[in-house]
């Protein structure tokens, strides 16, 4: 009665709008059939012995001399043991299948998007295109994006619950991950992670869109009027959540490399409390 409710739920992972989340999907659903072959079984089991052992059951033998049973321990270990060989199956090739380093196969070009946690926004930098977007990310639909991700400061984590997957960014260290919208649409992303006052309002918007869109969108924004050089990026770096997206018409080819070599240092990243030191000013100390 609980879950009736929950049936016309969207926009998470058990709404699929690319092949990476329709995969990932299937994997949950195979392993919930394939545990459910013990987890039934066993209540069915254990409401049947209940209800023949009752004490107005005659025909009910009582054995309490019992200890051993060749047959009970061969079912009693056969059935985990092929549990077991399934799952680590499904786990195997759903591993392999969705490795987020692995890249889609497709007719179409792919995508590159350089992504950027901040706090408490989220940079995504388009270094074909050499543009970039706070907090809206725009992707042609029915083709591969592949992103390179990194964190401005704290650990944290990106995931778009209906394209598929959730993978960690760290200063310093890049990330991969490949994903691709099956049509045009609007999917929402989210910070996994607490990173800090801010982490409830570190969403952005993924708008899917056809290829002509995603070039007006481009020739839209190369229109605008702000530049993401190193100082406009080391304001943005600053602690802040934006009332609305925007955009810059140019970008610094070099500054996602600057920001994972650490050219850039890292943000001071959430203070611990009001007025507390951030991780910068922890690591001199």
């Amino acid at each position: 009665m609980l879950a009736a409710p929950l049936a016309a739920c969207s926009g998470g992972p058990l709404d699929p709008h690319g092949p990476i989340a329709e995969q990932q999907r299937l994997l949950i659903f195979n392993a919930l059939a394939v545990m459910l072959a013990i987890v039934i079984p066993t209540i069915l089991v254990a409401v049947g012995f209940a209800w023949w052992f009752r004490e107005g059951n005659p025909r009910a033998k009582r054995r309490p001399d019992f200890v051993y049973s060749g047959r009970v321990e061969i079912v009693m270990w056969a059935i985990p043991l092929l549990t077991v060989i399934f799952l680590s199956g499904l786990i195997w090739t759903g591993t392999y299948n969705l490795d987020p380093y692995k890249r889609l196969v497709s007719d179409r070009p792919t995508t590159e998007v350089q992504v950027v946690a901040l706090d408490w926004k989220w940079l995504f930098i388009y270094p074909e295109q050499r543009i970039a977007s706070v907090n809206e990310l725009v992707v042609p639909a029915g083709a591969p994006v592949h992103f390179d991700m990194t964190s401005a400061s704290v650990m944290n984590t990106f995931s778009i619950p209906q394209l598929g997957g959730m993978i960690y960014v760290m200063n310093g260290m890049v990330t991969q991950i490949n994903l691709q919208a099956n049509h045009p649409g609007e999917f929402y992303g989210r910070s996994a992670h607490f990173s800090g006052d801010g982490f409830s309002n570190m969403r952005f918007t993924t708008r899917a869109v056809t290829e002509d869109d995603f070039a007006r969108w481009v020739e839209g924004v190369r229109g605008g009027e702000q530049v993401l050089d190193r100082a406009a990026y080391e304001e943005l770096m600053k602690q802040s959540i934006p009332e609305r997206p925007f955009t810059f018409r140019d970008v610094d080819p070099h500054l996602f490399h600057a920001v994972t070599t650490q050219r850039i240092p890292p943000a001071p990243g959430p203070s611990e409390g009001r007025g507390g030191p951030g991780i910068q000013e922890r690591a001199q100390k």
